[in-house]
């Protein structure tokens, strides 16, 4: 099935360089498109993410085959190389799967977090930029997880879906984005108990129990190690609703991170969070210069 996904990537490689030579007729395109028009972008990226474990070769027709730019700084630019990247999957022992938990849109951008079976099991973000209904760049953030749930019993995908209070995402955004600058990047930490409702806090992060009480001393175990956590910048904050993803760039024991925080809120406090944190490769290392972020 990962052959026939790589093969469809090729495929739809030679049909955009040679286009004038495509026998279809502008009826059959003109059906595609249309079909193609009735599939909401989130559809879209959720099937594309879902093609690394099936073969399927349709979604690959949602990629901007001329104009596809990747931010993932292992994985080479362009169309061609996701395909390179997927060529790998083909002779790795073990089946790929893929779940995506939670998709959401925002204006031409579509944020899904997914739990991961390849290379080894892996807690993912990915973000994907549309343009006339196509993708045409992708950003990510992978770490590996090892099953175990953190010391609340909880897994960095469990937990609620639903999306609701629509009416609330851009207060919902303003309210992370201020929690961000004000705690995690310390401009205000005394407002740290204004975020939340009391101690009623749900942590997903695997090292971190539940509440402020576990955030607090999950941190002081940091310091007495000498690990510092620190967040420099924000890059973008997306949203649906109750749901909010921040994308920081800072630095953990002394290491630069990616940072993707997804949070939760409800009635104006954050209820609970989940998170993927990625160390950003040196450049030397990069498979391309399009950066990490660069929204």
């Amino acid at each position: 099935m990962k052959r026939t996904l790589i093969l469809a990537v090729t495929v739809c490689l030679l049909a955009s360089c040679g286009e004038n030579k495509n026998e279809k007729t502008q009826a059959d395109n003109n059906e595609k498109q249309e079909a193609m028009n009735t599939i909401s972008n989130k559809e879209k990226a959720v099937a594309l993410l879902k093609a690394i474990e099936t073969g399927a070769s349709e979604p690959i027709g949602y990629v901007n085959a001329e104009n596809y730019k990747q931010h993932n700084l292992g994985v080479e630019d362009g169309l061609d190389g996701f395909g390179r990247a997927l060529a790998g999957l083909a002779n790795y022992p073990e089946k790929a799967k893929v779940n995506t938990v939670r998709a959401f849109e925002d204006g031409d951008y579509v944020v899904c977090q997914t739990d991961y079976n390849f290379f080894g099991p892996k807690a993912g973000f990915d973000i994907f930029r549309f343009e006339d209904g196509k993708i045409v760049e992708h950003w990510d953030n992978l770490m590996a997880y090892n099953g175990q749930p953190n010391p609340s019993g909880h897994t960095p995908f469990d937990g609620t879906t639903e999306m609701k209070d629509l009416d609330k995402t851009e207060a919902n955004k303003t309210l992370v984005r201020n929690f961000v600058q004000d705690v995690l990047m310390g401009q205000h930490p005394e407002n740290l108990t204004n975020y939340f409702d009391g101690n009623s806090y749900i942590q997903h992060n695997v090292s971190i129990a539940d509440g402020l009480d576990g955030l607090g001393a999950a941190l002081a175990a940091m310091a007495e190690q000498g690990i510092k956590m620190e967040y420099f910048k924000i890059h973008k904050i997306f949203g649906c609703g109750n749901f909010v993803l921040a994308v920081s760039e800072g630095a953990f024991a002394n290491q630069p991170i990616s940072y993707y925080d997804l949070f939760r809120v409800e009635n104006g406090k954050i209820a609970e969070h989940w998170d993927v944190m990625e160390t950003i490769a040196p450049e030397s290392e990069w498979k391309h210069q399009n950066g990490k972020f660069n929204f």
